[in-house]
């Protein structure tokens, strides 16, 4: 038996009972089924989505950025997808909306939003901190640029969430390695700083590293120090041979962690900033 199915295909092909159905499977929505023991994940719950829409709908959103290889898309998401339906079952998220031919490719077998109009639909959708973090992740991990994400908006000119779409998409970075990155980019942008370069490499000409974000005239980085910089030994000895050949060079290099506050954060900034007698264009 697959890993998800259809209860009903699977009853009229003589392959299983309905005892073993009750017993042995578990419902991810109505007629859809997974074994019991199998873990909830985003890849089940979309192969699931699609099944019950009769292998019609296209899966979009959150769930398409994935496919197309993003990473930091929760197992729990709700699967988006455009297609014709009133009342879809919780964890799902259909929308009824107009889509063209070329704006749908095929990956794993399902019916997906291309990069473009998968990048489209989360700007529209999503918050802006959010929609910006599956943006980055978008963008880092394939190809895909604002610019012609925004073509999109020339063809649908009457599409629901236009303006939020621009606003997010003009904030697109790929260079986020994390949605904590994002967050600490968005973090000094509302603040009214000019837009930080992401992943700027530092080198003595025979050793290199890269900055998570910073300014280069000031020569001020920034970088967000996830838990596993404590955790995992190798780590913590490579960071300290790493910020030596940063301070080497020249860099005044701000180390964020989860525990900073965001008044905290860009009051280091500043202070950084008023050492190098740097002064940013403030909106």
């Amino acid at each position: 038996m697959v890993e998800v199915f259809k209860g009903s295909e699977a009853l009229a092909g003589g392959g299983l009972t309905r005892a073993r159905l009750r017993w042995n499977y578990r419902a991810l929505f109505p007629d859809v089924y997974a074994p019991k023991e199998a873990a909830n994940s985003l890849r089940s719950n979309t192969i699931g989505a699609w099944l019950w829409s009769r292998r019609d709908g296209v899966i979009s959103g959150r769930a398409a950025a994935a496919l197309h290889g993003a990473k930091w898309v929760d197992d729990d998401t709700p699967v988006e997808m455009i297609w014709r339906c009133g009342r879809p079952p919780p964890g799902i998220i259909v929308r009824n909306e107009l889509i063209e031919d070329h704006e749908i490719v095929e990956i794993a077998g399902l019916t997906v939003t291309s990069l473009q109009r998968t990048a489209w639909d989360i700007a529209r959708h999503m918050p802006r901190d959010i929609a910006v973090r599956h943006l980055d992740a978008l963008a880092n991990a394939t190809d895909v640029k604002a610019s012609d994400v925004l073509l999109l908006g020339e063809r649908y000119q009457r599409a629901r969430g236009l303006p939020r779409a621009r606003k997010a998409l003009a904030l697109v970075d790929g260079g986020a390695q994390s949605p904590r990155e994002t967050w600490l980019r968005l973090l000094l942008i509302d603040a009214g700083n000019p837009p930080p370069r992401t992943q700027i490499r530092v080198t003595d000409g025979f050793n290199e590293a890269f900055i998570d974000m910073g300014y280069d005239e000031p020569k001020v980085g920034l970088d967000y120090d996830g838990q596993y910089h404590f955790t995992d030994r190798g780590r913590y000895v490579h960071d300290i041979g790493r910020a030596e050949l940063i301070d080497g060079q020249g860099w005044i290099d701000i180390h964020v962690v989860a525990e900073h506050t965001r008044g905290y954060i860009l009051h280091r900034v500043g202070e950084a900033f008023s050492r190098r007698g740097y002064r940013p264009n403030l909106r």
